[in-house]
């Protein structure tokens, strides 16, 4: 394992969780913002993590207050991927009432969730894995971009335009 390189930001975060219920840290992917967040974490939650990011998303919109469930402060990377995931947090702070609960850390923009409908009606829809009236797709691309769905075959990719 790599040993942790304390940063400016440490001692900022520190002080924050000392005086409110929740911190966010936002930049672009690769910066820091989740090593320096997992040295102050007491348990984390991975979003994004590639085996859980989907179950993840039906629990954030099933039942958000199970994700926030571990001791605190706990780190919630890549928070974006269900936006839901905010109120939640919020609700939380506001009814503890206690400082340091959670770190919240993720890109500055949030991931787009779209579906692929047919003729412009939501009668015949698809969505992840072009399954029919299946859950929305995640997109991570921030600009404007193309969905592709081959229906014979369920097959979908995007594309930046």
């Amino acid at each position: 394992m790599v040993e942790y390189k304390h940063r400016v930001i440490d001692k900022i975060l520190k002080r924050k969780l000392e005086g409110i219920g929740a911190v966010l840290i936002e930049g672009p992917k690769l910066c820091g913002k989740t090593t320096s967040a997992e040295h102050m974490a007491e348990s984390i939650l991975y979003m994004a993590k590639p085996d859980e990011i989907e179950q993840n998303i039906k629990m954030a919109e099933l039942k958000p207050s199970l994700l926030l469930e571990g001791n605190t402060p706990r780190l919630i990377d890549e928070w974006q991927a269900a936006p839901r995931l905010w109120d939640a947090v919020r609700f939380e702070v506001d009814h503890r009432g206690k400082a340091g609960q959670f770190i919240l850390t993720g890109s500055a923009v949030p991931a787009n969730r779209d579906k692929i409908r047919r003729n412009n009606s939501w009668d015949v829809n698809y969505g992840y894995d072009g399954v029919k009236d299946g859950d929305n797709i995640m997109i991570t691309i921030t600009d404007y971009y193309y969905i592709y769905f081959e229906e014979s075959t369920g097959n979908i990719w995007v594309d930046a335009a």
